[in-house]
């Protein structure tokens, strides 16, 4: 699952750049600077790693998306359900509601997620 992963602190900067972009090399080092006291480097050590997992790409200095964050998390999460429960959704949803019954409201949610799938 390492291609599309990344740690808390990577998901952190890649919400900056997604909140920002297109951004500048050079502002997203003030911006990482200030929010996690990296230096130059270290920025862009990160931003490669998000580059090379395709997230974002640093063309001339602009940075951009590849893919939005929404499209991320989904594709994150199906390679998780299918790495860990085989691809069986219903394994997955018994797994993460087990020991903890879903409200009223999130049952209605799922309901409706199944019938606009249909």
């Amino acid at each position: 699952m390492s291609e599309l992963q990344m740690g808390v602190i990577e998901a952190q900067f890649a919400n900056i750049i997604w909140e920002c972009e297109p951004v500048s090399g050079a502002e997203l080092v003030k911006k990482a600077e200030a929010a996690f006291n990296w230096k130059r480097t270290t920025t862009y050590t990160v931003l490669k790693r998000l580059c090379d997992k395709g997230i974002f790409q640093n063309d001339g200095g602009t940075v951009t998306s590849r893919m939005s964050r929404e499209e991320y998390y989904a594709r994150h999460s199906k390679q998780y359900v299918e790495e860990t429960f085989q691809g069986s959704l219903p394994a997955f949803l018994a797994a993460f509601t087990k020991g903890k019954p879903l409200t009223e409201q999130e049952r209605d949610e799922i309901r409706r997620m199944i019938d606009a799938a249909e």
